[in-house]
């Protein structure tokens, strides 16, 4: 049995590539964007008691990976990207029907006006979808039911441990003079994007693109420390 799914929404967000990218939604809460809605699921009515919500469920498409396809075993950054896992063990982006679920902050809700029709748009923030993700539905998030304080996973039962972010004085000059959000690329950072398999390298520059510049770093050591040096923006 086969079924048809249709995209009832697109992602404008401040991610734009899978690179830095949080691995899990609301580790990086400055991180914002829009669900722009699309004919004929943007009717204002469709909406009617989602401003109630403080958060809710995105189910979206890893639409970068369809023509991958999936793998039985895959290698979580968790685990340090060398050790396999069973696919339906873990949250990774090569599944069988490339379909992801992600919960966000909602912000607010905005109707605008296309082509004489009233359109929705959905502001959220601890975002960890790309810029052009396709949303197959929305759901609100109910805390009674959806909250699991019992619930336990051994290989990701807390938060990944962060990393500290120093900026040089130009990147912070450039941050200043492009008007970009700082906590937001240090929140980003921070989660330590670079491969796992990867080790720390003075000489190796990371880039990514975050809003509407990209962002360059380095890994450096200090007192037995790992941190990230923000090195400017191009």
């Amino acid at each position: 049995m086969k079924f048809e799914i249709t995209p009832v929404a697109f992602v404008e967000s401040c991610y734009k590539e899978k690179f830095a990218t949080p691995r899990q939604s609301g580790l990086v809460k400055s991180g914002s964007g829009k669900i722009r809605f699309v004919e004929p699921f943007n009717h204002p009515d469709g909406f009617i008691g989602l401003e109630n919500c403080s958060h809710i469920w995105l189910e979206f498409v890893f639409h970068e990976n369809l023509k991958q396809g999936w793998k039985p075993k895959v290698r979580p950054p968790r685990l340090g990207g060398n050790e396999k896992m069973g696919v339906f063990a873990t949250r990774a982006t090569h599944r069988p029907n490339a379909l992801g679920l992600s919960a966000v902050t909602l912000e607010s809700i905005e109707i605008e006006m296309q082509n004489n029709q009233k359109s929705v748009v959905l502001n959220v923030s601890g975002l960890d979808l790309i810029d052009g993700t396709p949303i197959i539905d929305v759901k609100p998030y109910i805390p009674y039911s959806d909250n699991l304080p019992l619930a336990h996973y051994p290989f990701a039962q807390n938060a990944p441990e962060t990393l500290k972010v120093k900026f040089t004085e130009l990147a912070l000059q450039q941050i200043k003079e492009r008007n970009e959000d700082i906590t937001f690329i240090e929140q980003v950072l921070e989660q330590d994007p670079k491969p796992a398999f990867h080790e720390v390298d003075s000489e190796r520059i990371y880039g990514a693109k975050l809003n509407n510049s990209n962002v360059t770093w380095r890994y450096l050591l200090e007192n037995k420390q790992v941190y990230i040096q923000v090195l400017g923006l191009e």
